[in-house]
């Protein structure tokens, strides 16, 4: 499956809540679903049709899908990768998906959306434990070291991100340091400290039919 190239905000409205895709945006009244809280397409009034669990078990995975910007078959292996180590399924679906490199960009405050952070990691602008990397689905460990490269710290994007990451909320399973913008992996992250917006437990049965 392509990825979603269509407006990203049809996709908040689609799935009834915001996936803050366009990161600051998503916070102020420009937001599409703050003004049109409504599915898109026609609205037909009248009775509702009945949603089979098999349809919320596939809206709740593409959910998922969309905020971290994969693709389908990249997430199956997500979770076939889940299914195979210890502990609950879901819970380690959610942390393999947490622990991506462009996820942890804009976790630290360096991006204002995942789409910019897989650019920014894309063009080369950040180094993983002092090695340039261009990979946005590298996965990362305990006590990593995510910085600026020497060609990222020379972009307009650094300085602006440089002036507002004061302002950034932090996850706990992160440190940040302002004065070198860096950061670094504390712990593995858990279910409540990722702020899911889907339940990973319905995800798993979607996959487990």
């Amino acid at each position: 499956m392509a990825r979603y190239t269509g407006p990203v905000c049809r996709l908040c409205r689609r799935y009834g809540d915001k996936l803050y895709l366009k990161g600051d945006r998503c916070s102020t009244p420009k937001c599409a679903f703050e003004r049109r809280p409504q599915p898109p397409g026609q609205q037909r009034f009248g009775r509702r049709r009945r949603v089979s669990d098999r349809a919320l078990q596939l809206r709740e995975k593409q959910r998922a899908r969309f905020i971290y910007g994969i693709m389908e078959q990249q997430f199956r292996r997500y979770y076939r990768d889940a299914m195979r180590r210890s502990g609950v399924t879901g819970e380690t679906l959610v942390r393999l998906l947490e622990t991506r490199l462009d996820n942890i960009v804009y976790r630290l405050g360096f991006a204002d959306s995942r789409a910019q952070a897989r650019q920014i990691v894309r063009h080369g602008h950040i180094d993983l434990n002092g090695r340039t990397t261009n990979i946005p689905s590298c996965a990362l460990k305990i006590s990593d070291v995510i910085t600026w490269s020497e060609k990222g710290r020379s972009t307009e994007i650094y300085k602006i991100m440089q002036e507002t990451l004061q302002s950034k909320e932090i996850p706990d399973w992160l440190s940040v340091d302002s004065a070198n913008m860096s950061g670094r992996v504390l712990t593995q992250p858990d279910v409540s400290q990722a702020g899911a917006k889907f339940d990973p437990a319905v995800i798993v049965e979607f996959y487990s039919r």
